[in-house]
């Protein structure tokens, strides 16, 4: 008599099969997913006959029990990286996976990079789980540091950085009459952050000579007199050709104290000379003006905007117009990706099969680089799916006809009585 149970695990198999299928035509358009495929394995087999009967050449005789799905793979393939301009999409290129900590401590990895920022600045994945990374400390990650959720809101602060050089490129008229003037603002910042106009006063006093005064705002120094309070003076010098001959160095040691802000003393050098030694002050026959004038020091500023790059790397973008290195990405890699546990929203968990995470920067030890602004597409390949869709369609077709033909066998089979 015919078993039926073999067609059976057929179609059993078969519908494993299909909806395998199913759930990646569903995935199609689902950030990072990778596609699935269900991998048949034969069962048991039964030796005809009580002693184990074979043929005349001594094969054995056996009879298959039918079919079932001995595993469902993923295909860990690169997917696709489409542009998509939000600074928070980001896609891996290569080997590695996001790591994540969810709101119940537990650590998820994921493809997807389809981030967002809570209202706390962190970011997170589209389930609610911290992204995971390294935290830049005064613009510098150090090695072995911890892992830690990443804060990229706009509360991000760079701290303010005192003025230690000030270059001004300007020209004094040769022309002017001796006692002509020329005055030329400059902004610099203390300790604290806060800003103060200087004034860089020069007048004529002779032929290819000039004085010169750098004075700052009496209230700023917390000074009683009404006038401006003086830093330093001394004398500028020019050539024949209106080159600066004196002084012969940058002027070192310009220091105002007493800020009524509270702010550390600030100390700094006039650039006159620029770093090939050419003179940045010169002396034609033109209007005094100055072209620019450039200090090293800031505000405080929080951040505007962010890039990631290639290895992690978060750069930002501060108001005070300053570029920091804010944190680092991590990566994740396993000894058998086949072993990881999709538990859905896009998340894996490790599990004895798959070992345990490796987890470093993008680019080293194996693991891919990141592409900011952009996010890997799923690898799901929609012609190779309906190929496959065919054919399990026609296995189980195939399988259900051999059921209906068991049936009439058996059928006959009682009928012979009659």
């Amino acid at each position: 008599m015919p078993t039926f149970s073999i067609p059976l695990s057929g179609l059993t198999a078969s519908s494993e099969a299909l909806s395998t299928i199913a759930n990646n035509l569903a995935n199609l358009n689902t950030t990072g997913y990778k596609d699935q495929r269900a991998q048949f394995q034969d069962l048991f087999y039964q030796s005809l006959g009580s002693t184990g009967a074979a043929t005349g050449s001594g094969n054995p005789i056996l009879q298959g029990a039918g079919v079932k799905i001995g595993a469902i793979g993923s295909l860990f393939t690169q997917g696709s990286v489409s542009s998509s301009g939000v600074n928070t999409d980001v896609a891996i290129q290569g080997e590695g996976f996001f790591v994540a900590k969810g709101s119940n401590g537990g650590v998820t990895y994921t493809r997807a990079g389809d981030f967002s920022i809570d209202k706390s600045g962190v970011l997170e994945t589209a389930d609610g789980g911290q992204v995971m990374g390294y935290v830049a400390v005064n613009g510098a990650i150090s090695p072995g540091q911890a892992l830690a959720p990443l804060n990229l809101g706009t509360g991000q602060l760079s701290p303010p950085t005192a003025t230690t050089n000030v270059s001004t490129t300007m020209n004094l008229d040769a022309t002017a009459a001796v006692g002509g003037t020329f005055s030329a603002p400059v902004t610099v910042f203390d300790s604290l952050g806060a800003s103060h106009v200087l004034s860089f006063n020069f007048a004529k006093t002779g032929s290819g000579a000039w004085s010169y005064t750098v004075t700052i705002p009496a209230a700023d120094v917390g000074a009683a007199g009404p006038g401006p309070v003086t830093l330093t003076s001394g004398a500028l010098t020019f050539d024949g050709a209106g080159n600066l001959t004196g002084p012969a160095a940058n002027i070192a040691g310009i220091t105002a104290s007493g800020f009524a802000d509270g702010a550390n003393p600030l100390t700094f050098t006039w650039q006159v000379y620029d770093k090939a030694g050419g003179p940045l002050v010169h002396q034609d026959a033109a209007p005094s003006s100055t072209s620019s004038t450039l200090q090293d020091g800031n505000s405080s500023g929080s951040l505007v905007t962010f890039n990631i790059g290639s290895d992690g790397t978060v750069s930002g973008s501060f108001s005070n117009g300053r570029s920091a290195l804010v944190a680092q990405l991590a990566l994740a890699t396993f000894g058998n990706e086949q072993g990881l546990l999709r538990t859905g929203n896009n998340a894996f968990v490790p599990t004895l099969a798959s070992g345990q995470a490796v987890v470093g920067t993008p680019g080293a030890g194996g693991r891919g680089t990141l592409s900011g602004g952009a996010l890997e597409l799923s690898n799901v390949d929609i012609a190779t799916e309906f190929a496959a869709l065919i054919v399990a369609q026609r296995t189980f077709q195939a399988n259900a006809k051999a059921v209906t033909t068991f049936d009439q066998v058996t059928q006959d089979t009682i009928n012979l009585k009659q």
